[in-house]
């Protein structure tokens, strides 16, 4: 594979728009033109997005019966029983435009309700954890590949393996600490008392960090530096880099702060806040890659649902059946894809049914946008999964 170093100056332009500058050394991304400029981004919400939330099913039966103080009276305009969020505006409009498409019930094979657990096998597609399913694929393309960007402090799973892959941190995502906060979150999520305690805590020590913040001039990003306003940072510096002269046409972004246990609201509230955050983001990253928009793929996953009932708190718990979204101007959207399972029936009376594999999405896009073939995917790519590609998702 040839590689190339992205002058410092024009990258640093480049990522002038956010206020950010690259530490240390200039990064460097490898190119090969035989990638034909097909942008692929994947955005990883990492603590379980709830996605009865993101698209309600306000024409369902039982929709406000299950869902209780957390339902929606209405929404933006998508299909059938579903709305979008108040807060997803940007999206919204993108699936009017045939530009964004809704998977309503999706998952992994994974069936329990551990995040890490779940976030793996979401990243790695097979229950032999060793490498990452982005990077497999990018693997079987050589020299043609086309080169990938973890935004993060350290490359995320996805794209670990035998293809080269680059990392880059914007100051604002938050260090080791998360990491061990998101395992108490984790572990005492069942506990009636220490899990809401500690959620609440959480959400006191985010509002009071981001009070002070703001009082200094800082945007409010919050001590952990999670925060929806980070959101739209991360994706800003994610475009920035992949807009760059010879950038790279394949980004992998994390946004934390998914976990909803306590106090998640409708409406308005910290879900929405982060659906705003989220929504932003989305926006400002098609704006910066704009020049490459009518050949990108967004991929927007999570690990997991949430229950389909509010507990005690007044939030969800880890669930099963989530949501996923597919954005671009290469998208065949304004419409919904998989299947939808209603809510006459739950996964273990708790749950929304799983209808649609998510590994069949990832092959679909990885199929249409790159050309793969579908052995090479279910022998080397995802070896455990025989599922069905997902078809007609990109033009």
């Amino acid at each position: 594979m040839t590689h190339f170093s992205i002058d410092r100056r024009t990258l640093l332009t480049g990522l002038t728009a956010t206020g950010l500058t690259l530490p240390g050394a200039a990064a460097s991304f490898a190119r090969n033109a035989s990638a034909q400029g097909r942008k692929l981004v994947v955005i990883i919400l990492r603590g379980a997005m709830d996605g009865l939330a993101a698209l309600p099913p306000v024409g369902e039966r039982r929709y406000r019966e299950l869902r209780g103080d957390l339902a929606l009276a209405d929404g933006l305009p998508a299909d059938g029983p579903f709305v979008f969020h108040p807060r997803l505006d940007h999206v919204a409009r993108l699936y009017a435009q045939g530009q964004a498409l809704v998977l309503p019930a999706v998952a992994t094979d994974y069936r329990e309700r551990s995040h890490f657990d779940g976030q793996d096998r979401l990243e790695a597609g097979t229950v032999a954890i060793r490498d990452g399913w982005l990077n497999r694929a990018l693997s079987l393309m050589g020299d043609a590949a086309p080169d990938a960007v973890g935004i993060g402090q350290s490359l995320p799973l996805i794209l670990r393996g035998r293809a080269p892959a680059s990392t880059w941190a914007p100051a604002v995502l938050p260090g080791a600490d998360d990491d061990t906060v998101a395992r108490l979150m984790d572990l005492y999520a069942r506990d009636s008392m220490l899990g809401p305690a500690l959620a609440m805590a959480l959400e006191t020590d985010e509002a009071a960090s981001a009070m002070a913040e703001n009082m200094d001039g800082m945007r409010g990003l919050g001590s952990r530096g999670a925060g929806p306003q980070a959101y739209r940072i991360i994706a800003e510096a994610a475009g920035n880099i992949m807009a760059a002269p010879g950038g790279p046409d394949v980004a992998v972004v994390s946004l934390d702060g998914w976990d909803t246990h306590v106090r998640q609201g409708g409406a308005e509230g910290q879900l929405a806040n982060r659906f705003q955050g989220l929504d932003e983001a989305l926006a400002v990253l098609q704006a910066r890659i704009a020049a490459h928009w009518d050949r990108a793929a967004v991929l927007v996953v999570t690990e997991f649902g949430r229950t389909v009932r509010v507990n005690g708190a007044g939030g969800t718990d880890h669930g099963t059946g989530a949501a996923a979204l597919l954005l671009g101007g290469a998208v065949r959207g304004g419409r919904l894809a998989g299947d939808w399972p209603g809510l006459d029936r739950l996964h273990e009376d708790r749950d929304l049914i799983p209808a649609t594999d998510l590994t069949a999405l990832f092959k679909g896009v990885l199929m249409a946008h790159w050309g793969l073939d579908r052995g090479d995917l279910d022998r080397t790519v995802f070896p455990a999964n025989r599922s069905a590609p997902l078809t007609g998702l990109l033009v």
